[in-house]
């Protein structure tokens, strides 16, 4: 062979080398995420599932590739991206944000795993056969928020003993909401509160929910734990506030953004938890071998600046149990 002809080869062989390398490179999985709510509210969230992905190896655009599909609060919007993450071939789908990301995944595919957030009961939703047993291509982590609800209105009867009438506010779109409201409205009716359901539907209508309150005024407030309310939640508490009516989140946010009391779990550690099952389950384990995990650490935070324009004096021992002030 003569020298000119084997550079030539040679040549060719390098400029065709990095694109046959290059194809033989396996495609990075990719994780579907699936939530009702938008991403300008949920960043944070985010940032924890991508941390919780990280803790098992896994790293956004070098190791894994999310898909986001987010419902921008059109929960009916959520079956048909489900689908459309199963036609993408998925290696997991992150159904978050609650019942109705759950319901649009499973419903979309029974191969798939699927994770969840909820606050809810996933067992009376019939999304798993038990907590440590789920059975079947779904697990997930919830707060079973219904538990604590009572807990909420204990809280508020601890700051407003003489109260009497108190609200409930649900989004009646979501099932997990107003089963939420019906265990606050039984909780309070056994200290012989009087409860006024507040309900908000598809058009996200708050002064319209809130207008029967102008003529009976709320002693309390208790808002239900949703990601629609999560993501409207400076307006939920601008409502309260002008209507001067003490409220009580399930979200340390809404205490932040001036809401007077919170009682609740963290919900990023909710998402860290469940980027970790996704970067489980992409590493070959089986999401009917994962129990649903429960959320295990709850914290108080009061904002005393809320409660002093209120005038309401915070007890002491209110005070002292609580994990943040924000004075």
């Amino acid at each position: 062979m003569q020298r000119r002809e084997f550079i030539s080869l040679l040549g060719g062989a390098a400029a065709v080398w990095p694109l046959t390398v290059f194809a033989q490179q396996p495609a990075l999985p990719v994780i579907g995420f699936l939530n009702g709510a938008s991403p300008k509210e949920l960043d944070s969230r985010v940032v924890a599932f991508r941390d919780g992905l990280a803790e098992k190896g896994y790293v956004e655009g070098r190791s894994v590739a999310i898909e986001y599909r987010w419902g921008l609060g059109q929960y009916e919007r959520l079956p048909e991206m489900a689908v459309d993450l199963v036609r993408r071939r998925v290696a997991v789908i992150a159904a978050t944000g609650g019942v109705p990301s759950a319901r649009a995944a499973r419903a979309a595919t029974s191969e798939i795993p699927i994770i969840f957030t909820m606050g809810a009961d996933p067992v009376a939703f019939g999304l798993v056969a038990s907590l440590n047993s789920p059975g079947n291509n779904l697990t997930g982590i919830t707060l079973l928020s219904g538990e604590i609800v009572s807990k909420r209105i204990a809280l508020l009867h601890d700051l407003l003993p003489g109260a009497k009438l108190l609200g409930v506010l649900v989004n009646s779109t979501t099932p997990a909401s107003e089963a939420e409201g019906a265990a606050a409205e039984s909780a309070a009716r056994t200290l012989g509160w009087e409860v006024k359901v507040l309900r908000v539907g598809e058009r996200w209508d708050f002064d319209a929910a809130f207008q029967p309150t102008v003529q009976e005024p709320l002693d309390a407030l208790l808002v239900t734990t949703d990601p629609i309310f999560e993501s409207q939640r400076e307006r939920i508490v601008a409502l309260a506030a002008r209507l001067a009516v003490p409220t009580i989140y399930a979200l340390r946010e809404y205490t932040v953004a001036g809401g007077l009391m919170s009682y609740g779990a963290s919900i990023n550690e909710m998402y860290r938890q469940a980027g970790v099952y996704a970067g489980r389950i992409l590493k070959g384990e089986k999401a009917a071998d994962l129990p649903v995990m429960q959320a295990s650490k709850f914290e108080l935070f009061i904002n005393l600046k809320t409660a002093r324009t209120l005038g309401i004096r915070v007890p002491s021992p209110l005070l002292a149990l609580a994990d943040g002030v924000i004075e």
